[in-house]
């Protein structure tokens, strides 16, 4: 039996590469040459079952000829069938299959690559995407979801010019039939990878709603393999994408995000599954609220989770004291970190947050994130997370520092089990753990970032010692950092004392005052201790730097002239700006520079924060320029300094004499205002009574008119009545003339 008839009749016993490829051959020649299209749809039937093991050589051999039947037998949808189920197969990964070769993968993308390069062949197949055949429409969107793996760029462009092509796709995504609807969402993830024009179309073409509900129908974070694929998606579209996010928050989708995490603190056997799910939907959150995103549109996205609930209902999650995998609530401490960053009506509900405590009272969540963070059995994630929160708390948020400097003052009366915010972070100084001591400096320092009265406030606070005698907490500081110990720990302590010195004279006032401290500071930069060492040299350069340019000469021994003195004297200006230098050149300070949140992969990594390397880069230059300038210079400055006080106090003179000036005037022009109104008041009386003299004028007038018309009427009434009195004496004498005898 020959192969063909061993194809079509029952199943070869396993045919020789060169027999498939001359029967792919003649298959091919009668899908180009026969006329009746039953024996073409044949053909194409038996090359899909040949593509199934001989997709190399299908795919060279038959490529062209089925693109053809794709451009010319478009009515015929059992053919067109047969034809995408081929292309699958020959482009197309199968499912569940191992990564394939490099080899094999090769020779797909050059399928690929073929198909694409005429680009109507991608417009046909949108077009085809539109019958309603299952056996058309899945492998079309199969085909053309792989199409898009192997060449994404190009295939987007073509998707994008198309007449209504994504429109297309989106009418796919409401398909009656689920597995089309979920291969649809795996077409639409490819499609939307990093094209912000395309992802603007899908998401006004309704995708939200669409996901959404979907999501909601499969269970939400009790969902599965589908879930996963619709906030996969959703995250392409939100991403990086600002349009997105404000459609998103404008559609009043945040609302709808507050269900998934109604998660049960007896929630047991989390599976692999649902853990995914509730990492991808706090992934959604932070992207809506990121420090990245344009501030507004942050801000205003951090009210509606908080007017919504779900702050309140992630708070919730952080708290629970069983049934919830430590990497998930890690994740939600990251998450609600970014909900309340620069917020303050979400920090100050963040700050009554507490956690139900059995047999005592409730800890405030800043509390217990303080535990975690300076307790050394905790996981590094958790603890990095713990900070994070603590910073993104205190962000902008001058009513938070104080609050926690206040916990400092406070007379340290409380358990153990109560101890307070302050009491923790002066615990984790005091540590032997050096990851204790770094984020407890760090925590610290943001307490007073931006913040001069808390700095200020700060040195007051006394610690307790094993002598019993109280030492301030600034001293305390320098004396764990004169002992050695750690370049973590030491790390840390320089960036709170570079934190809290920095614009605060009085505090370097205080640090000056210690005998010990600049001796110390210029024994540690004059050293090259080597590699290891090179950070702390950096930040001892950094921190003197500080006590020069905020220094404000009270201190004889100790002023600006002085301090350059002794560095040029014991280092040299030159070696001093170069160990300043190796702050900043630093890989993890590069690292730490690109945003808030510290991601690292080992503790012994945490050396930088994100805040202190912007404070870094401001004080650099101010403090070359401060300690290279000559003594001429500082003079000449200073005399420039005082002749600018002195006409910024003439200035200021001059100012409160305009000021009372301006005060009078605007005195006088009341007055003057008051005046007008009183002469515009009288104005309109003397006017009034001018109209009703002119009245009285006109009305004795119209009298004066009566009275003549009157006398006129008088007079014609006595005439007549002359006339009528001469009439009858008249008449009288004619009757008396007529009676005579």
């Amino acid at each position: 039996m020959s192969f063909l008839g061993g194809l079509l009749g029952g199943q070869p016993e396993g045919p020789q590469p060169s027999e498939a490829e001359e029967t792919i051959q003649k298959l091919c020649d009668r899908v180009a040459s026969s006329t009746l299209l039953q024996d073409r749809r044949d053909a194409v039937r038996a090359l899909t079952s040949l593509s199934k093991t001989y997709r190399a050589e299908v795919g060279k051999q038959a490529l062209e000829h089925l693109v053809h039947i794709l451009q010319t037998e478009q009515f015929d949808s059992e053919i067109l069938g047969y034809v995408l189920a081929t292309l699958q197969n020959i482009i197309c990964d199968d499912e569940g299959e191992e990564v394939p070769d490099e080899n094999t993968r090769k020779q797909r993308e050059d399928l690929a690559m073929r198909f694409i390069q005429d680009s109507k062949n991608v417009t046909v197949l949108l077009t085809l995407l539109e019958e309603f055949d299952f056996h058309v429409r899945r492998p079309g969107v199969k085909l053309l979801t792989a199409l898009l793996e192997r060449q994404c760029a190009q295939v987007q462009g073509i998707v994008l010019v198309s007449h209504l092509g994504v429109s297309r796709l989106m009418d796919l995504l409401q398909d009656s039939r689920e597995v089309i609807r979920n291969d649809v969402l795996l077409l639409l993830r490819q499609l939307t990878k990093g094209n912000t024009a395309i992802q603007k179309i899908v998401a006004f073409q309704n995708a939200f709603e669409h996901l959404l509900d979907i999501i909601a129908e499969e269970g939400s974070s009790n969902g599965g393999i589908i879930v996963e694929d619709c906030l996969q998606l959703l995250l392409n579209l939100l991403k990086n994408n600002s349009s997105n996010q404000n459609f998103f928050k404008e559609g009043y989708y945040i609302q709808r995000m507050t269900p998934w995490f109604e998660v049960c603190e007896d929630d047991s056997g989390w599976s692999a599954q649902k853990v995914t799910i509730l990492h991808l939907m706090l992934q959604l959150v932070r992207v809506m609220v990121s420090p990245v995103n344009y501030p507004g549109a942050t801000a205003r996205c951090q009210k509606s989770m908080y007017q919504c609930g779900l702050l309140q209902q992630l708070c919730t999650i952080i708290m629970a004291t069983t049934g919830v995998p430590v990497d998930i609530r890690t994740q939600t401490i990251n998450t609600v970190s970014e909900v309340i960053r620069a917020s303050q009506n979400n920090q100050d509900y963040f700050a009554t947050v507490n956690v139900p405590v059995p047999s005592n009272a409730p800890r405030p969540a800043i509390v217990v994130l303080l535990t975690s963070m300076v307790t050394e059995r905790e996981p590094f994630e958790l603890r990095c997370a713990s900070l994070y929160c603590f910073q993104c708390f205190l962000y902008k948020n001058q009513k938070g520092q104080g609050e926690i400097v206040a916990t400092l003052l406070q007379p340290s009366t409380t358990t153990d089990a109560n101890i307070p915010a302050g009491g923790l972070l002066c615990a984790g100084l005091l540590s032997a753990d050096s990851l204790s001591n770094w984020c407890a400096a760090v925590a610290l320092a943001h307490t007073l970032q931006g913040n001069l009265a808390q700095k200020e406030q700060l040195l007051r606070v006394q610690l307790s010692t094993s002598l019993g005698k109280p030492v301030c907490l600034l001293q305390q500081c320098t004396n764990s950092l004169s002992q050695g110990g750690k370049v973590q720990t030491r790390v840390g302590l320089l960036i709170l004392l570079c934190t809290w010195m920095s614009n605060c004279p009085i505090a370097v006032k205080h640090f000056l005052q210690n005998q010990v401290n600049v001796p110390f500071l210029l024994g540690q930069i004059s050293e090259n201790l080597g590699e290891n060492e090179r950070l702390v040299e950096g930040l001892c350069a950094l921190l003197l730097g500080i006590c020069v340019c905020y220094n404000d000469n009270s201190l004889e021994n100790y002023t600006k002239g002085k301090l350059k003195q002794l560095i040029e004297m014991r280092i040299g200006k030159e070696n001093f700006v170069e160990k300043l230098g190796f702050v900043t050149k630093h890989e993890l300070f590069s690292r730490a520079t690109q945003k808030p949140q510290p991601v690292l992969l080992s503790p012994e990594q945490m050396l930088f924060d994100h805040e202190f390397t912007k404070l870094t880069r401001e004080l650099e230059d101010v403090i070359i320029r401060a300690v290279l300038k000559s003594s001429e210079e500082e003079e000449k400055e200073d005399r420039v300094k005082k002749t600018l006080a002195q006409y910024q106090e003439l200035i200021g003179e001059q100012e409160a004499k305009i000021a009372e000036l301006e005060s009078r005037f605007a005195a006088q022009a009341c007055e003057t205002e008051k005046l007008k109104v009183e002469v515009r008041r009288l104005s309109e009386g003397r006017a009034g009574l001018e109209k009703l003299q002119m009245e009285v004028q006109e009305s004795k007038k119209e009298k004066d008119n009566l009275l003549m018309l009157l006398n006129d009427r008088d007079q014609k009434i006595h005439g007549l009545k002359l006339r009528l009195k001469d009439v009858g004496e008249t008449d009288k004498d004619e009757e008396i003339c007529d009676f005579t005898p």
